[in-house]
């Protein structure tokens, strides 16, 4: 851990607690044990010895192997106070866990904390729209329209109900901006992918829409070209929230542009990629929640990547923690230059986005000097906008780089629900990139 973060003398206790109980009582770390070089020294020195948890450890041990002997889950599920929930996505990304509402509340009430909008608006008591994709929150239908009062729970409206905004009509992102106007949120928090297609939308048909008085993106990475699509229609204050379904809030975007950790729900270790491949301050993160009685997870990897701001200072005032200058996408959305060099997908975006008639677009790299470049646009010209994309991407890739431009009507996400911006179709393990 870079020595600039400052840290809480509670941080480090919560790190100890939370490593030592895992040790001695959670039977997932029992063979953990002797990575340990123990309590005479740092608790950073000894987290940095620990192995990496992963979703495959998870599906192993689950759901005893998380818990302290004597818990009884089926008491917890019984009561309601826990659940067992499913992550979406493919086979390898698809997990269940023990899911604590209380304990994720709390976090999340934690994050406001981080962000002077939040801070003052988000109440608990606030009323909010969400606006993603149902298959990771809210109520599925893709065969009939669902009445407000079915979409709506306590202080939330879940705007909509479809899994794959292809299936937008008209009329359905009509209703979701009424909807806008008459539930009036306090907050919209969105899929950014989504929000940016209402948004295209309202564009074009000229409508204006309610301005809540902050929309918090989640769920996906916000694109410089998903920016851009919201700014032309919402005013308002964004926010980007990051976090996990195993780690609950782990990052908040502040004011300024950066991003916060959430030090009083979390421990966060950073590894840094190879010099060649970004260096000190570009890494993957691993996660270790506090607080949470129900389930134990130590240095979760949660398969993102991460820029650390190196100043280590932000102009919001608030110090406490690891502060990143940005989120740089999914670990699985790498892919690699002909000469070998990893690129993320936020690299990518800072790319593309300098062509200004892309609405959407998905890189997949067949070969390790071919890429394939899907793009929806409204553009009449496509061969200028094919070789304008080309372009950019050999000066991204490399002048060898074997490009092919494809155009699309929309993109349509995977089957988890969310985006994928670029990906390999070849195997890519990023154990290979880190510093040792």
């Amino acid at each position: 851990m870079m020595q600039k973060w400052e840290f809480s003398l509670k941080y480090y206790q919560d790190s100890a607690a939370a490593l030592e109980s895992a040790l001695k009582e959670i039977s997932a770390y029992q063979s953990w044990r002797d990575f340990d070089p123990g309590k005479l020294f740092p608790v950073d020195a000894r987290y940095q010895a620990m192995p990496a948890l992963t979703k495959k450890d998870i599906r192993e041990y689950f759901p005893l192997g998380f818990v302290k002997p004597g818990v009884n889950i089926q008491r917890g599920l019984d009561s309601g106070e826990i659940s067992f929930v499913s992550t979406s996505g493919t086979t390898d990304d698809k997990v269940t866990n023990i899911w604590n509402q209380k304990w994720w509340d709390a976090s999340e009430r934690a994050s406001w904390k981080l962000n002077s909008h939040t801070a003052r608006l988000a109440t608990g008591q606030h009323p909010e729209a969400i606006l993603v994709n149902p298959l990771n929150v809210g109520i599925a239908s893709d065969t009939v329209d669902l009445p407000l009062e079915q979409r709506r729970l306590a202080r939330f409206l879940y705007l909509n109900e479809r899994t794959s905004y292809t299936a937008w009509t008209s009329e359905h992102m009509d209703r979701m901006i009424r909807e806008l106007m008459v539930f009036r949120p306090v907050i919209l928090e969105a899929n950014p992918s989504l929000l940016a297609r209402l948004c295209r939308y309202i564009a074009e048909s000229g409508q204006t829409v309610y301005q809540p008085g902050l929309i918090v993106l989640t769920y996906e990475n916000p694109t410089a070209l998903h920016y851009r699509q919201i700014r032309k229609v919402f005013s308002c204050p964004t926010a980007s929230s990051y976090g996990t379904t195993e780690t609950g809030y782990v990052f908040m975007q502040c004011e300024a542009g950066k991003f916060h950790q959430n030090t009083q729900f979390c421990r966060v270790d950073f590894q840094p990629l190879k010099k060649e491949h970004g260096g000190s301050s570009l890494g993957r993160i691993l996660v270790t929640p506090f607080h949470n009685d129900w389930y134990h997870l130590l240095r979760f990897d949660v398969g993102d990547l991460v820029r650390l701001d190196e100043t280590g200072k932000c102009p919001c005032g608030r110090h406490d923690g690891i502060i990143l200058a940005a989120t740089e996408g999914r670990c699985v959305n790498a892919t690699l230059t002909c000469a070998g060099r990893l690129v993320t997908s936020r690299e990518l975006d800072q790319n593309l986005s300098k062509l200004e008639d892309i609405d959407e677009y998905k890189l997949e790299q067949t070969a390790a000097d071919s890429y394939e470049l899907h793009v929806a646009s409204r553009v009449t010209d496509k061969q200028k906008l094919s070789e304008a994309a080309a372009a950019v991407l050999k000066g991204l890739y490399g002048a060898a780089a074997k490009i092919s431009v494809i155009h699309e009507n929309m993109i349509a996400p995977e089957a988890s629900g969310k985006y994928r911006l670029s990906k390999t179709l070849f195997p890519l393990k990023i154990e290979d990139y880190l510093e040792k």
